[in-house]
């Protein structure tokens, strides 16, 4: 039987995650996932094609880099061209920042890459309104720099169970973070942030389910004083059956860029 040519495309993209409820199509709900299909059904004038994104996100999740690969039956002439035409019928909270043409052994799923989440946030004041969308606000003043150094302790290779969210006996728990480190925020500006705000920046291969926002609230938990460094590092024990009771709010988390590795 013919079997009909595919092409593949890597294109890498962002998006404001406010209005979105995460990546993945939902009935009747607004994801990124439509948004995205149903530009590139109207720019391919119904011809046939397929999305994989390299990982989803959850709703009000932002990402300044992500990547999905395109699947097609018809080789696109020029991707500039191609790349300009997608940009300009997306809404304005997606862009795609860039396409290449990859081959069929790549598989964005299964490819090597590292992942680099920014959580960011300030705290010990009402914010202007425009913050919301990317930026977590603690009322209470927090202390930055014991958090700085609990974010320190979740390097390396540890058991991240009591981190993942609704956490069964059956999965893949203990996992690598390559970089874990909270440090004052020079990668997002706007005249109406505080003038002080943070980031926490987490790299690794793989997370679990709203791991980085349960590591997250553990530290804002460890900033007000409910809990203290030895019980993060309880925590992390092979042993430990801790349940982590508070999940950041997930405006503040950014996916901040997908390394194909």
């Amino acid at each position: 039987m013919f079997q009909k040519q595919r092409y593949y495309y890597l294109i890498k993209f962002q998006y404001l995650g406010y209005r979105f409820h995460g990546w993945q199509k939902q009935p009747k709900l607004k994801t990124l996932h439509l948004m995205v299909d149903r530009t590139l059904n109207y720019i391919l004038e119904g011809k046939e094609f397929k999305t994989l994104v390299s990982g989803r996100t959850d709703a009000m999740v932002s990402a300044n880099e992500s990547a999905f690969e395109l699947f097609l039956y018809h080789e696109l002439e020029d991707l500039e061209v191609f790349l300009d035409l997608f940009n300009y019928n997306l809404p304005q909270d997606i862009r795609a920042l860039a396409i290449e043409q990859v081959d069929a052994k790549f598989n964005i799923i299964q490819h090597s890459k590292i992942k680099e989440y920014v959580y960011l946030f300030t705290h010990g004041q009402k914010c202007h309104p425009f913050c919301a969308p990317i930026m977590t606000t603690i009322l209470d003043t927090l202390n930055i720099e014991i958090m700085k150094k609990g974010a320190k302790l979740f390097e390396g290779t540890h058991n991240f169970k009591p981190y993942c969210y609704k956490a069964t006996d059956n999965g893949l728990y203990i996992r690598t973070i390559d970089h874990c480190e909270l440090i004052e925020n020079t990668l997002f500006t706007a005249n109406y942030f505080p003038e002080y705000t943070y980031t926490l920046i987490v790299r690794g291969k793989g997370f679990g389910r709203n791991q980085i926002r349960l590591m997250m609230g553990a530290l804002i938990k460890l900033g007000k004083g409910d809990i203290d460094l030895d019980y993060i590092q309880m925590s992390l024990q092979p042993d430990s059956n801790e349940v982590m009771d508070y999940i950041a709010p997930a405006s503040g988390l950014i996916l901040n860029r997908v390394i194909f590795e």
